[in-house]
């Protein structure tokens, strides 16, 4: 390797700056993953009988089901609605994180390197 870095790297980045750039966007991805497991995720189903939180690490932490949801003669619609509620719900907080990679990488498809 030529001393001093690369050669041929745009702006004449050096192997020390690259490494520094690394560090600080691995700092900020801890921290923006930090606040999105601390934040919490709800979403209805049913016209908003049913709702369902989650928070950033897709932990269910809370469900409402109020009184006229509950149909003994239509179990399977509640469980249709609890369970559209915790996935959407999920849905929600997962669009929120791809949100904040894409903004942390510029929109670049790092894969699996983050």
């Amino acid at each position: 390797m030529a001393k001093g870095g690369f050669r041929g790297m745009p702006g004449g980045m050096n192997q020390t700056a690259m490494m520094k750039q690394a560090q600080k966007m691995q700092q900020e991805m801890l921290r923006m993953q930090a606040e999105q497991e601390a934040k919490t995720f709800t979403a209805a189903a049913g016209g908003g009988v049913v709702s369902a939180t989650v928070n950033g690490k897709h932990e269910l932490v809370n469900i409402e089901i109020k009184p006229e949801a509950v149909d003994p003669d239509d179990v399977e619609m509640l469980q249709d609605m609890v369970i559209a509620a915790v996935n959407e719900a999920m849905r929600a907080a997962d669009a929120e994180a791809a949100n904040n990679m894409s903004r942390l990488t510029g929109g670049l498809n790092l894969g699996g390197l983050f």
